[in-house]
């Protein structure tokens, strides 16, 4: 049995670190809630744009965007949001397992894949597979600028206008609530109206000055306004899962305490016990 004062060490080890993970506990609970607000006010705009976009694949128009045009997928593009630290439970781990089953899928089809990471968990793990990473951006903070995010995915928005890729995903984790976190890998281009299940009736919009310069603009901002929510998803879902790992590191960790403590008891009534002991004997042999 270890003696009482490397029990009493051990003791006040795991209290300092319960003292962390409590704190940063707290730290998240504000984060989450600043980062749930975000993700709120930009769902109503993300999917607005979402429909008017779908509409657009059924649209009658005279122009037709690269976007909006189906092609045999030869070479695939995607992108993959993860966070830039650790310590959230098995939040990165889960979009991970579900991004590499994808690509062995799509690789054992014969199909080459490129890749813009956003977040350095998954830059690193993409690195580590000998993936071909075009674009990355990491230490985005807490908060998500587009003004960030807009240069990495260009490359890839680049790279279908041209031909390069025939398709473009995404993959991200979809904030459910506090205690569930999806991880989701969705087809963002070509643009389909069945995916997002808008009608195919065959109409039109009144375009002005024309459809070309409106419907360009237009599927421009449609990605961009899903890359935002994307990464204010996955940021509210980051804070929420390291909300609660901390919450069950600390609840342990007050466990762990309370054992170590019965332990020391234990050894500190076997060590009075003894000297009891030693005490009488030694009066009884005088």
């Amino acid at each position: 049995m270890p003696s009482g004062k490397e029990i009493r060490n051990k003791i006040k080890s795991v209290e300092n670190t319960r003292k962390i993970t409590k704190a940063m506990e707290m730290v998240s609970v504000s984060k989450m809630r600043k980062a749930q607000e975000r993700m709120r006010a930009a769902r109503p705009y993300g999917e607005k744009i979402r429909r008017v976009a779908a509409n657009l694949s059924h649209a009658l128009s005279e122009y037709r965007h690269p976007f909006l045009t189906v092609r045999d997928p030869q070479s695939i593009g995607f992108i993959l949001v993860t966070s830039d630290k650790g310590l959230c439970g098995g939040l990165n781990s889960n979009i991970l397992r579900l991004v590499l089953g994808k690509m062995k899928e799509l690789e054992a089809r014969g199909m080459k894949l490129q890749a813009t990471c956003i977040g350095n968990k998954g830059l690193g793990f993409m690195q580590r597979m000998g993936a071909k990473v075009v674009s990355q951006v990491v230490a985005l903070g807490d908060k998500p600028h587009l003004e960030k995010l807009i240069g990495p995915v260009k490359v890839q928005l680049d790279a279908y206008i041209k031909g390069e890729i025939d398709a473009l995903y995404i993959g991200y984790t979809r904030f459910i609530n506090t205690m569930k976190q999806e991880p989701v890998f969705e087809k963002l281009l070509p643009l389909s109206g069945d995916a997002v299940g808008s009608s195919k009736t065959k109409w039109d919009y009144v375009y002005e000055p024309e459809s070309k310069a409106v419907i360009d603009d237009l599927l421009i901002r449609y990605v961009e306004a899903l890359i935002y929510q994307t990464v204010a998803e996955n940021i509210a879902s980051e804070q929420a899962a390291r909300m609660v790992a901390m919450k069950s590191a600390s609840d342990n960790a007050k466990n762990v305490i309370g054992e170590l403590k019965l332990v020391y008891n234990k050894a500190r009534q076997a060590a009075i016990t003894k000297e009891l002991s030693e005490i009488v004997g030694g009066a009884a042999a005088v």
